[in-house]
């Protein structure tokens, strides 16, 4: 098992701990991974951080399918491809209706047939076998619908690319299975090591779609973790519930929060309920709160280094094979690279 770093969203000012990454990299860290949402983007501070890191790779912890065209996701993908020396990882996500209507300004739809289709031209861009022509439901290359001037083409693209790894993120069953099917790895958050049922099925399903051998051998599951590591167990917890409640309780509209749902598919049907209620309530405190300590325990690493040793052969067991360690402690990547050493 090897070892990622999230650098998570920005905040109303964008600040990258360079010295952080410049010691996951040092350490042989495999990779760091940058989110967006509706602040800074997930691909610039990548450039920013490839021209001072030596052989880390460089992954978009996701890239939203709404912001940007296919093409344009495959051509940026290769600028930091090459750019890097080959270091470039392809996270791809839907975001929610939220964020993708709200902030976009464009149709949620439907997730599943977007992204098929969005990973199926990018797949065909860097293949350069033919100028790229696709007909899908969302995406029509050259585009002849209303509007069209009538004098777009088939294109190539210029820049000689690779089939560079594409991960989804995705946490419910059907985009467990896509994920398995048409990606090279799955990037989901709250991942529970301790219910391998909630996912066993889907990723099944999704390799005999894919077939040719592919399997958990050969397809890399990259969850994000919360990490934070100190003698203070408790202390440790509690730095992390309001993160917990503000997915389970906030992200989304009540009957419509991905995370909501997954929580309650672990079991934990009365913290789902209740820390959303008090969120949606405006009563961020009181959710955090009632975040239980056996849930934190599940999708998170905390407490001293001992105990973090302890608790990863539950993750190894459940067969993931990178963790992408949510943390700003340096002391916790110098103890996950002993750890894992």
């Amino acid at each position: 098992m090897r070892f990622g770093l999230s650098l998570g969203y920005s905040g109303s000012r964008l600040a990258i701990d360079i010295e952080l990454i410049k010691e996951a990299d040092r350490l042989g860290f495999h990779s760091v991974w940058c989110a967006e949402s509706y602040g800074s983007d997930a691909v610039t501070p990548l450039a920013w951080i490839a021209a001072q890191t030596q052989q880390i790779k460089l992954g978009t912890g996701v890239m939203q399918l709404a912001a940007r065209t296919p093409s344009m996701a495959a051509t940026t993908a290769t600028t930091l491809d090459q750019l890097s020396g080959g270091r470039f990882l392809l996270g791809l996500g839907v975001s929610g209706p939220q964020v993708i209507e709200g902030w976009h300004g464009v149709p949620f739809g439907k997730p599943l047939a977007r992204t098929r289709e969005y990973v199926e031209i990018i797949r065909r861009i860097w293949a350069r076998e033919q100028p790229l022509e696709y007909q899908g439901a969302y995406y029509q290359i050259p585009y002849r619908g209303p509007g069209a001037s009538g004098l777009g083409k088939p294109l190539k693209s210029i820049l000689y690319g690779r089939q560079i790894p594409i991960y989804l993120a995705s946490i419910g069953p059907k985009s467990i299975e896509l994920a398995a099917e048409i990606a090279d790895g799955w990037a989901p958050i709250w991942y529970s090591p301790y219910h391998p049922e909630v996912y066993r099925d889907a990723l099944a399903a999704g390799f005999r779609k894919a077939g040719g051998g592919k399997g958990l051998h050969n397809f890399d599951i990259a969850p994000t973790v919360l990490v934070v590591v100190g003698d203070d167990i408790d202390g440790c917890r509690n730095a992390l519930k309001p993160f917990v409640a503000l997915y389970v309780g906030g992200m989304g509209a009540r009957g419509k929060n991905f995370y909501n749902d997954l929580v309650r598919r672990y079991g934990f049907e009365a913290m789902a309920e209740q820390v959303q209620d008090l969120y949606l309530s405006g009563k961020k405190a009181e959710a955090a709160a009632a975040v239980p300590d056996a849930f934190v325990d599940e999708v998170a690493l905390v407490g001293p280094k001992e105990r973090v040793r302890d608790r990863l052969a539950a993750w190894r067991e459940a067969g993931v094979t990178t963790i992408v360690c949510g943390t700003i402690q340096i002391e916790a990547v110098r103890i996950l690279a002993e750890i894992g050493a």
